[in-house]
């Protein structure tokens, strides 16, 4: 019997979870402005994809393991302390892109941002456009290549 993914597209209305998750007016602002930019830059409608990740368009994907499912190609999720971006690909073009990017830390798969204003969103455009080419080509999270 396969699990279930806990990150799956909902039903949850994206405005109604950012007006009752996000009670830092300036967070609630930016997690607005982040919706219409990544709407554009995607072509996707945002949808809530487990209880706190706002993503946009999807992907399926399969593991060697048999571990397989769909993930947004790219979201965020404004959490307490920072916005974690669901939007890096670790691929050549992208390093050089995050010099521009402004004031950011970095995991595996995740930029962390305080604030939109603290960021280039133009940089971060071409990183989520960089980051939907490698989904569509390799099907899979970069986070996953050794």
């Amino acid at each position: 019997m396969s699990k279930k993914n806990k990150t799956s597209e909902t039903e949850v209305s994206v405005v109604d979870f950012v007006n009752s998750y996000v009670t830092n007016d300036q967070k609630k602002a930016d997690s607005f402005q982040l919706i219409e930019l990544m709407r554009e830059w995607s072509g996707f409608e945002p949808k809530m994809w487990g209880p706190t990740i706002i993503g946009f368009g999807s992907y399926h994907y399969k593991y060697a393991s048999g571990h397989e499912g769909d993930a947004p190609l790219i979201g965020f999720s404004p959490r307490k302390a920072e916005f974690s971006l669901y939007v890096h690909s670790q691929t050549e073009k992208t390093r050089g892109l995050l010099e521009d990017l402004g004031k950011f830390k970095i995991a595996k798969a995740c930029i962390y941002i305080k604030r939109l204003s603290d960021i280039n969103t133009s940089t971060l455009e071409k990183i989520c456009q960089e980051s939907i080419a490698y989904l569509n080509e390799h099907h899979e999270c970069s986070c996953r290549v050794k």
